[in-house]
């Protein structure tokens, strides 16, 4: 459960190592490919409250209460950013369609709004698509930053999850091994040892 000033993540052990959720008025970058769960990770924060925020899919299937924000400008999305879970799926595809300098402004602006009115708005980001230089800038400007991996043993598959920025706030000291469920992500309990 989501302490004071906090937020719930929609996913409860990663609650529980956040001191309970992001902290409200943040902007958090969400790092990974397809394959890690990163939907699933978007689906579950916007899904908590009964859905009092906005989806704004630009590049994936549309469901039920998201926003079809394919072709939009930045200036469009940025007035459907509603409530207080906002999720941008995907800031990759408005670098690659806008360039960088169009996303800095478009994140500095939602990061503005959000921040003065207590909401948090979820952006993925896809990796290998954009210069290392470009990712550093995204990541100088998000207040919490999150990456999901896969890591392949033998016949098995890790998935991993590391807070690597919290502003204002602890950082996790250790990647935190989760699965993917029916439910969604659910964070593991147990680590593999080698």
């Amino acid at each position: 459960m989501a302490k004071e000033n906090r937020r719930s993540t929609g996913i409860t052990g990663l609650d529980l190592a956040m001191e309970g959720g992001f902290p409200v008025g943040m902007t958090i970058v969400v790092q990974g490919s397809p394959l890690t769960g990163i939907d699933h990770m978007a689906r579950q924060f916007w899904g908590m409250d009964s859905n009092t925020g906005s989806y704004l899919m630009i590049d994936g299937e549309v469901e039920p209460g998201m926003t079809n924000a394919a072709g939009m400008t930045t200036d469009q999305l940025a007035d459907l950013c509603k409530g207080d879970r906002i999720v941008i799926d995907s800031l990759s595809t408005i670098i690659n369609h806008g360039g960088i300098e169009n996303a800095l402004q478009f994140l500095d602006k939602v990061k503005k709004d959000i921040a003065a009115r207590n909401a948090n708005v979820m952006f993925l980001l896809y990796p290998d698509l954009h210069s290392a230089l470009d990712e550093i800038r995204i990541m100088r400007v998000a207040d919490v930053v999150i990456e999901l991996k896969e890591v392949i043993f033998m016949n098995e598959i890790e998935r991993q999850l590391a807070v690597h920025k919290i502003r204002k706030g602890q950082v996790p000291k250790r990647l935190i091994p989760f699965n993917i469920t029916e439910k969604g992500i659910e964070l593991s309990t147990t680590s593999r040892v080698v």
